[in-house]
């Protein structure tokens, strides 16, 4: 681990390109996000970064990389509420509620910034327009818990994936990680069921028909989407829940 400052980095813009894409930012502003403090950690696949019940001292920013945030039923199953990006704070929350009601794990080999719950108080009390910001952020979260909820209780499993693979498309492209017509998507089948409600074999069968019908080409990692119009059609897709500034 590494302890740095976030204009130190090549990794200088995550936050500043997420938060950037959800609202306006002055130059002050900006120049106080790349002085924060940090220690920069690179995480294994499949290793916690925060478990739950911990009280840590400070908050999470992924520089790159995919993390998921789950939590362990009492018969062993998981449930995966969330996935998170370059530029994301997944734990945001731990400003204000100091105990993990949940975990958060590397996907893939992922590089994050631990920055002091502090130096973040600290920043936002000296420039209170940037609560704002990160109050956004959340309400935007919440958002798409809204929108998994609906997923889980109302779309049918075809629909379900295709809204899903949607919404990562267009939280990818708004930082810089998407082409137009496709991305990269480091998500296994197992991964997709854990956040989906369905068995790993539903998941399968349910891609193969995405890609029988033409929505989607899977390449290992590499996701292709050859007619968007038609995949946002099939998952009811309006990606007005993510407020994204373009």
């Amino acid at each position: 681990m590494m302890n740095t400052a976030l204009h130190e980095q090549a990794w200088s813009n995550p936050l500043l390109r997420k938060l950037d894409s959800i609202a306006d930012i002055s130059d002050e502003e900006k120049q106080a996000i790349l002085d924060l403090p940090a220690a920069v950690k690179v995480c294994e696949a499949d290793v916690d970064i925060v478990r739950e019940g911990e009280c840590s001292t400070d908050c999470v920013l992924i520089l790159n990389g995919f993390v998921c945030r789950y939590k362990i039923m009492p018969d062993g199953r998981r449930q995966i509420m969330g996935f998170y990006i370059l530029g994301d704070i997944p734990d945001l929350q731990s400003l204000h509620l100091h105990v993990m009601d949940n975990s958060l794990v590397a996907l893939v080999r992922s590089s994050i910034a631990l920055i002091p719950r502090k130096s973040l108080r600290d920043m936002l009390r000296r420039h209170p327009d940037l609560s704002d910001v990160l109050w956004r952020d959340t309400l935007i979260e919440t958002a798409m818990v809204r929108e998994w909820l609906i997923g889980l209780g109302r779309r049918s499993a075809y629909q379900r994936i295709a809204h899903l693979l949607c919404e990562l498309h267009v939280r990818l492209r708004a930082v810089g990680l998407a082409r137009e017509n496709g991305c990269e998507l480091p998500i296994t089948q197992t991964e997709f069921a854990d956040a989906l409600g369905l068995s790993t074999v539903h998941v399968n069968r349910v891609l193969q028909d995405l890609r029988r019908d033409g929505l989607i080409v899977l390449r290992g990692s590499m996701l292709e989407i050859p007619d968007w119009r038609a995949l946002q059609d099939a998952g009811e897709f309006d990606p007005a829940y993510l407020h994204l500034k373009r």
